[in-house]
């Protein structure tokens, strides 16, 4: 099933941003699924350091687009992160079970991220954060903001931007999570930047737009590099493209998929949940790491 869509470029026009930015993301033909690549460095960012790169990473997301009768498109999703080594040979870097923390020394397990799913509504109205709910837990108020997103013109691209800027209540909790936990809040910013040609986006045969682009990720610490609460944070950043099927992700990074999780090869094609954040299933797969022996002496 597909729908009829926006195609006359009007950066003013919510329905317009709906349409595109879902063309982006996935495909309006619900028969059809979309698989988004992007691979690159997790870097340390620690106060009086220079940057440090820690591991390498590759990520794929399975994505359909389902149309509602209300206009909306319901957007299903399965993500994974894999974590590497540095090689920095093209193609050669393989997924890691095991780390050594730079600043410890020790040797810690990986935790692979693997979310399934990660669904949520696309409309012309923006989708709102965590804190721009009440805190004090009662009903939101009704606010709707229409979906505008801060376009540029490049030549012949469009450039699009979208930028999460997070501050929400940890999943790990430092009383339960001394040596996983960053703190009773996680700060998280996603940072994307699509290019897209002008003539794709225009073009009525076309239920999927190709992009390129960058993945800029701040985040604390993983938790499984047990840094606590030490001053400093993650930044992924890499780049991203989108394909119609998996031939856009390496070989050997399908066959690790393949062989530890299997079912996050295809895309949804039931709505269920619910949707969870990587911490939440960390918190809900992991158990609290032992203290150091120095910390338990």
């Amino acid at each position: 099933m597909s729908i009829n869509f926006e195609t006359k470029v009007d950066f003013k026009n919510p329905i317009w941003n709906r349409d595109t930015w879902a063309r982006i993301q996935g495909d309006l033909n619900s028969e059809h699924e979309r698989i988004s690549y992007a691979a690159g460095e997790v870097i340390a960012v620690k106060p009086g350091e220079a940057l440090k790169p820690l591991c390498g990473f590759e990520t794929f997301l399975a994505t359909r687009l389902v149309p509602q009768e209300d206009g909306t498109i319901r957007r299903l999703n399965k993500e994974v992160i894999f974590y590497t080594d540095l090689n920095y040979d093209p193609g050669s870097r393989r997924m890691i079970d095991e780390w050594k923390n730079p600043w410890t020394g020790e040797e810690v397990s990986v935790v692979h991220v693997a979310n399934d799913p990660f669904n949520y509504t696309i409309s012309e109205w923006l989708i709102l954060a965590p804190e721009d709910f009440p805190k004090d837990g009662s009903a939101p108020k009704p606010r709707k903001i229409p979906l505008l997103f801060p376009w540029k013109t490049v030549g012949n691209k469009l450039v699009l931007e979208t930028d999460m800027h997070l501050h929400y209540p940890n999943a790990l909790q430092p009383d339960k999570w001394p040596r996983e936990s960053s703190g009773k809040m996680a700060q998280v910013s996603e940072i994307f930047r699509y290019w897209v040609d002008k003539a794709d986006a225009e073009n009525p045969e076309l239920t999927a737009v190709p992009y390129v682009g960058t993945w800029t990720r701040i985040t604390p610490w993983l938790p499984w590099m047990l840094m606590g609460q030490q001053p400093g944070h993650c930044m992924y950043a890499g780049f991203m493209t989108g394909a119609s099927d998996l031939s856009i992700v390496p070989q050997h990074v399908r066959d690790f998929a393949q062989e530890r999780y299997p079912h996050m090869l295809s895309a949804p094609t039931e709505d269920y949940g619910p949707s969870i954040s990587s911490l939440e299933y960390y918190a809900r797969e992991q158990t609290p790491a032992p203290p150091l022996e120095a910390e338990s002496a």
